[in-house]
């Protein structure tokens, strides 16, 4: 397996291409230069992905729906981020100072990586560069009581869409619902699930995602939350400032976010 770091330099951001442990810096295409010598580890991480759309799918785990009473979809409920949500591994997401009700979902994210216009289910994974770890941060008042049945604002935070900490590349032998997914709150594990639990796979969503509309390259999909998550709990678990948040995705690695108080 070979993963994809997006790293700041001096020159501007890059990508280190890990192949067996090894780093190099990469071209535009994300070959590895062979005139350059190895690097370290990365240091400091820059999401991986610069998407021309974040497609975000609600209610796609069956435990999530059955913690939300919610009746499992006919279609994938689909709404969007901004870009301005976007922020990298062990980067501090801000709360923001109007919402009292932030709550962390743990997600697999699918980074499309030529584009797609009415692919079938069979051959979606062949438009995959590859998938990475998401967070998608959500204001539940905003989402579900103040913002008039649309979940953008809630959704739409600075930093709401935490990324990272690299891709792993996408093969044939790489099964996306085999993954394995885990959140810790403070070091408490709040969310253990397997993307085996998806009600709509990441083919059909992708799928269904190009039906009449042109993923570009780059485009992001977050596939859904199982569950667990803060609004869940009783009472409510929101998230408080000083918390960090840990979204393990087995075989992708980890992503950590602190919150910052209002």
């Amino acid at each position: 397996m070979e993963r994809l770091f997006r790293i700041p330099t001096p020159q501007g951001p890059r990508y280190l291409r890990e192949t067996a442990g090894r780093y190099r810096l990469c071209g535009d295409r994300f070959e590895t230069d062979p005139d350059l010598d190895e690097q370290p580890p990365p240091a400091t991480f820059l999401p991986p992905a610069e998407p021309p759309a974040i497609f975000c799918i609600g209610l796609n785990y069956r435990a999530h729906a059955d913690e939300m009473g919610a009746a499992y979809p006919e279609y994938p409920v689909v709404f969007m981020k901004s870009p301005n949500t976007l922020t990298g591994h062990q980067q501090p997401v801000a709360l923001p100072k109007v919402s009292q009700k932030v709550d962390y979902e743990g997600e697999l994210a699918v980074i499309i990586g030529k584009s797609c216009h009415d692919v079938s289910v069979q051959t979606a994974l062949d438009h995959v560069l590859g998938y990475t770890i998401a967070n998608d941060v959500s204001a539940r008042d905003w989402q579900k009581e103040w913002g008039g049945g649309q979940f953008c604002r809630g959704k739409s935070f600075d930093g709401f869409c935490p990324l990272g900490p690299g891709l792993l590349l996408a093969n044939r032998s790489i099964d996306p619902q085999t993954f394995q997914l885990t959140t810790r709150v403070n070091g408490k594990q709040v969310q253990a699930s397997n993307t085996s639990d998806m009600i709509f796979s990441v083919a059909e969503l992708i799928a269904f995602l190009s039906q009449d509309t042109t993923l570009l390259p780059g485009s992001l999909i977050l596939t859904g939350t199982p569950g667990g998550v803060g609004m869940g709990c009783s009472p409510p678990n929101w998230l408080q400032g000083g918390d960090r948040v840990t979204i393990g995705i087995d075989p992708i690695g980890e992503l950590h976010n602190h919150f910052e108080p209002a």
